[in-house]
Formats: C-alpha cells, sequence, structure tokens
C-alpha cells in the first residue's frame, strides 16, 4: 500500500491525464465533434462516484423481480450504497488485490459485482456464460481466480470446480442463495453485512487506493479460431473510452440503453452498461430473445446496441409483415415522401411510420451496430423509420471502442471514424489504398495476460494491429474489407474478401446468413469460392410454396447467386452452393465460426 503522499502523487497524474484528455477533444476542429462536454474521471471507482453524485435520483437500472413482471426503477444513490456495501464486504472477506470473476445473466446483480471489484477491490473476470465447465475451470485456473460471484445455475460446477483441487478457488458467491451455507456465500447477506460495516464506518472500500494505469480487467475473447486471449484493460484504456466516445454521439441522463447482449462482451460492457453510467442513463434488462419486442414496449428505451444479425432479422420481419398485408407499396411512398420533406425541415416519420417505431418501443433514437459490418442497407432503412442507425468498429484490445459513425454525419457503408484523441491509419496499403487498419490512443489494452509473444506481434511502436484489412477516405472515415486471416488467396494471386461477397449475398430476401470460403480443387492447383447458405425459411416459403422440393430451393439460390456473380470479375464468382439445413455454429458475439469444419457442410 502507498503512503497518503505517495498515492497523492500519483491520483493527481491521473487528474492531469483526464484534464488533457478534455483538453484534446476541447481543441479538435473536427466538425463531426460536437458535444465536448465530457467530464473528466480519473478511474472506474471515480465515474462511479461522481455520476452517483450527480444524477443522484435519476434511475440507473430497470429490473424485473420476476420472468413476466413489471420493470422496478433503481436509483443511482442506491447503486453507490450497494456497490460499497458489496465491495466492503469482498475486502472484508479477504479478496484485496484478487481476481473475481463473474458469470450470469445480465442483471443489476451482475453489474453491482462489476462495479464493486473495480471500484477498489481488485480485478474483475468476467466470464462467458456459454461456455462448457471444462473451459471455465481452465480460465479460472489461468486468470488465479479466487472467488466466482455467479448466478445459481453455475454454482455447482464452481463447487466441483474448488473441491477438485486444481485451481485457487477459494470462494463462491450465490447472487441467486438466500443464505450462505457449506462455504457457499449469499450475495444478499454479503451485501447486508457490507452494508453494516459501512455504518459502522468500515472505509476498507471507500478508502481504497486505485491507480488509473492499474489493471482492473481481465477479458477473455471469444473468437471465431484459435483458444481465447486474455486482454489486460487499465481503468484509464476504460475511462478514455468513456470520455472520448460521446463526444461524436449524443448520450443524455434522460436516455434508457436497452440491454441485449451478453455482458460479459466488451461491447455490450462498456457501451451498453459503463457508459449509461457515466452519463447518468438508465439501463433496463431485456429477459431473452424471444421477449424483446414485449420488452422494449414496456421500457420504452431510446438506445439499442446489437449485431448485424438482430438488426438484419428485425428489418427482414418488417418489410416481411408489410408484404404480406399489401401495404409495401404504401411503405415504400412513405419513405420516398418523408426523404424529401426532411430536407425542408418537415419529418412526418411519426405519421407514416407510427407502428414501426412502436415495435422499437416508440421513443427509439439510436441503433448501434457492431461486433461485425452490417449491410449499410439495413441501416439506412432503419433511418428512412425515424431512427438513427450507426456502425461502429472495435475490438476487445480496444476496451472496444475504435471508431463510431458520428450521429450528424454518419456514412452506413463505413465503420466511422476515429474518436477526438485517437488516430487511425492504414499500413502498408496497396494501390487501392488497402491494407491493415491500425489504431493507436489511450484506449488500447495493456497487452495480453502472460503471452508477451503474442503481445508483441500486434502491438509496435504504439499501434494496435487489428488484422482487419481496409482503407480510410478523407473524411478519415474507415472501411473495411475483411480480416487478413480470412482472405481466400485465388490462382492469380488476387485476394478474395469473404465478407464482401457474404454482403452482396445478404440482400437476397431468401438468404438468411451465408458465410464464404475456399475450396481447393482436386488437381490442389486452384481454389474456387463456395458458399454455404442458411435459408430464410419464411422467404423460401412465400416464395415457393409449403415444404418445396430441395431442387427448386436450389435453383432459386442459384439465382440469387448468379445475379451476384454477374457483377464479379471471373477470380471472385462463387462455383459451388453449400444448402445447410441447421444454423451455423457461432460464439457468443454471434459471428459465424469461418473455421469449424460443420459450417461449411
Amino acid at each position: 500500500m502507498l503512503t497518503k503522499s505517495e498515492y497523492e502523487k500519483i491520483k493527481q497524474g491521473d487528474k492531469d491525464f483526464a484534464k488533457g484528455l478534455l483538453a484534446g477533444i476541447q481543441e479538435s476542429k473536427d466538425p463531426t465533434v460536437k458535444y465536448k462536454d465530457s467530464r473528466p474521471v480519473t478511474d472506474m471507482k471515480n465515474m462511479l462516484e461522481t455520476s452517483c453524485e450527480i444524477f443522484a435520483e435519476n434511475t440507473a437500472f430497470m429490473v424485473k423481480d420476476k420472468k413476466g413482471g413489471e420493470y422496478r426503477e433503481i436509483k443511482y444513490k442506491q447503486l453507490l450504497q450497494d456497490v460499497n456495501g458489496l465491495g466492503t464486504a469482498l475486502i472484508e472477506a479477504g479478496f484485496k488485490d484478487k481476481r473475481v470473476a463473474v458469470i450470469g445473466e445480465n442483471s443489476y446483480k451482475w453489474a453491482v459485482s462489476y462495479l464493486a471489484v473495480t471500484g477498489g477491490v481488485g480485478v474483475v473476470v468476467p466470464l462467458d456464460k456459454s461456455l462448457q465447465l471444462s473451459e471455465l475451470e481452465h480460465l479460472v485456473d489461468v486468470a488465479d481466480v479466487r472467488c466466482v460471484i455467479c448466478d445459481k445455475k453455475y454454482v455447482a460446477g464452481f463447487e466441483g470446480i474448488m473441491k477438485s483441487n486444481n485451481t485457487q478457488l477459494e470462494c463462491i458467491i450465490n447472487m441467486n442463495g438466500e443464505t450462505s451455507q457449506d462455504g457457499l456465500m449469499s450475495w444478499d447477506e454479503m451485501l447486508q453485512a457490507g452494508k453494516n460495516l459501512v455504518i459502522k464506518d468500515n472505509r476498507q472500500f471507500l478508502d481504497a487506493q486505485v491507480i488509473a494505469e492499474d489493471m482492473v480487467a481481465l477479458l477473455f475473447t471469444s473468437g471465431t479460431t484459435g483458444a481465447s486471449k486474455g486482454v489486460m484493460l487499465s481503468h484509464r484504456n476504460i475511462i478514455a473510452n468513456l470520455m472520448c466516445a460521446p463526444t461524436i454521439l449524443l448520450v443524455k441522463p434522460d436516455d434508457v440503453f436497452f440491454s441485449f447482449l451478453p455482458i460479459h462482451h466488451s461491447y455490450e460492457c462498456t457501451c451498453g452498461f459503463l457508459m449509461p453510467i457515466y452519463k447518468g442513463a438508465a439501463i433496463a434488462y431485456c429477459e431473452g430473445l424471444k421477449y424483446i419486442v414485449k420488452n422494449l414496449s414496456e421500457a420504452r428505451p431510446t438506445f439499442f446496441l446489437g449485431v448485424p444479425a438482430l438488426f438484419e432479422n428485425l428489418y427482414k420481419k418488417i418489410w416481411a409483415s408489410a408484404t404480406k398485408s399489401g401495404k409495401d407499396g404504401t411503405l415504400r411512398k412513405a419513405i420516398k415522401i418523408n426523404r424529401i420533406t426532411k430536407k425542408i425541415g418537415l419529418d412526418l416519420g411519426g405519421i407514416f411510420f407510427k407502428d414501426i417505431r412502436a415495435l422499437f418501443g416508440g421513443r427509439m433514437r439510436m441503433i448501434i451496430c457492431g461486433g461485425a459490418a452490417i449491410n449499410p442497407t439495413i441501416l439506412d432503412g432503419i433511418a428512412d423509420f425515424g431512427i438513427t442507425a450507426l456502425q461502429g468498429y472495435g475490438l476487445t484490445e480496444c476496451s472496444p471502442m475504435g471508431a463510431l459513425n458520428p450521429d450528424t454525419a454518419p456514412k452506413s457503408s463505413s465503420l466511422g471514424k476515429a474518436f477526438p484523441t485517437y488516430e487511425a491509419r492504414i499500413d502498408n496499403p496497396d494501390e487501392n489504398g488497402m491494407g491493415e487498419i491500425c489504431l493507436k490512443g489511450p484506449n488500447i489494452m495493456m497487452g495480453y495476460y502472460q503471452r508477451p509473444d503474442l503481445t508483441a506481434e500486434v502491438l509496435r511502436d504504439g499501434w494496435f494491429y487489428t488484422g482487419d484489412l481496409g482503407y480510410m477516405d478523407k473524411d478519415g472515415y474507415i472501411y473495411m474489407s475483411g480480416r487478413k486471416k480470412n482472405v481466400i488467396i485465388a490462382k492469380n494471386g488476387k485476394n478474395i474478401y469473404p465478407e464482401e461477397l457474404e454482403y452482396y449475398l445478404s440482400n437476397s430476401p431468401i438468404i438468411k446468413e451465408s458465410m464464404i470460403w475456399g475450396r481447393k480443387t482436386s488437381n490442389k492447383e486452384d481454389t474456387i469460392v463456395v458458399a454455404s447458405i442458411r435459408i430464410d425459411d419464411e422467404a423460401i416459403t412465400e416464395l415457393l410454396g409449403e415444404n418445396p422440393d430441395e431442387k427448386d430451393v436450389m435453383k432459386a439460390l442459384w439465382r440469387e447467386v448468379d445475379r451476384v456473380n454477374e457483377d464479379l470479375p471471373f477470380f471472385k464468382k462463387i462455383k459451388d452452393i453449400v444448402l445447410r439445413k441447421e444454423d451455423f455454429e457461432k460464439n457468443t458475439s454471434l459471428k459465424i465460426k469461418r473455421f469449424v469444419e460443420e459450417n461449411k457442410n
């Protein structure tokens, strides 16, 4: 533990850094940097305490105590009391400066647990709730996790891990447990015990030393290939995102964020959880995929973060419903008219698209798509209904935000542009300006946990080499072609980007999803492009009737593929189709696992 004078000196440096970051924002000449009211925060603890002071009476969370029940509001002042209580209890239990894992469904208790650990206890390790027990055991061991805070359904598994003596795991805290027994702690009891200690002036947590450059989160990536890597993030990495991102995107204290994506992912965690806390907004938890429309109507949110598969599905269903009811022609006319009237400052969307907006709760003003590239037609289409739809870009290694489309000047086909004080460039561009996307800024990770070799591969001279290929336009907007590791090399040496062809195929109403891959010819001298396709069952039924013959389905698919091939050079043309009967195997970010053989069949 540092002496008081040593700690004060370090904290002054943290304050100077935060003020310097804001000075850089203020000095930005970029016309898209419209919102320069970010407040300086030094670390996660400081961020939470200042938000709870400024927005004490605001609603922080909207939660349901039981499935199908009504939303209950939790104020910021209660949030701080609960975080202080749990943090105090964790330190009292001996977990100061230890690794604490959190795993479970998106919930208020998950959020409080995360904020307690990062607010002065130790390092938080968010775990993927969809992982197999063997994988969880491995991560708990590798990360040297001493305490796990989990939903009830994971208790037995972690008890087995703890009894196996293969890890340093010492304690399991059950978020759903009413009482503590046999070494299994109750979250509710720990919270109350911690609150009682605070009342008795126990200041272990309240006065805990927090240093911005220290690691605060260890996140294991869930990529589409290979073993997961542990990404080390500091307080400074995360708070830089919180201060810089909302300068090109308006986030208001009266906003309500709809939390649907798994919260252990850095995208949802930083953007859909920590960002609203920083800005004094509210978070409403979705009960699950089949409850989306119902929960949207109940919570009436203004912000919705999602991934391409989610928004593409919602958008296609809107048009399928309009077509089925014979209103698609009217809808197209309304869109055309409203595009014209908006140019003169008259938005008729509230009248024309009232029913469609109601599907999103009636108050939705902002949809953010991340995790993978989305067809810009979808974003533009949602915008036509009067809801701003933006694409962002990031990786866990960027905490995770690397770029975002400004809400005042979006380019739907782009990933957006770097935030003020951040930098982006294209490494080793070819004659078309195509090269590897590189990012630089205070948000870039500390490195990969226990893997200095992998860290050295991607962090060079302060730049993070993303592994994504793309180019930048004259205004600094980034466009991505695909991942370096996914590129198919044709016989003539030309590069084929699977993501490009998948985007073209996504424009077809009968194609639900596709995965492009390269297959060697029988003589091994060339590679042909193959499309594994999962059809949209409803669209196929609409086109071919009930239970269509597979030959007719393939003919319909080849018509769509031929349409795409018509505008492609020969080496890029799709030469074969694999019709999939089942959905693709995906990771928890809903990305198709490209190198899983089963996905090719």
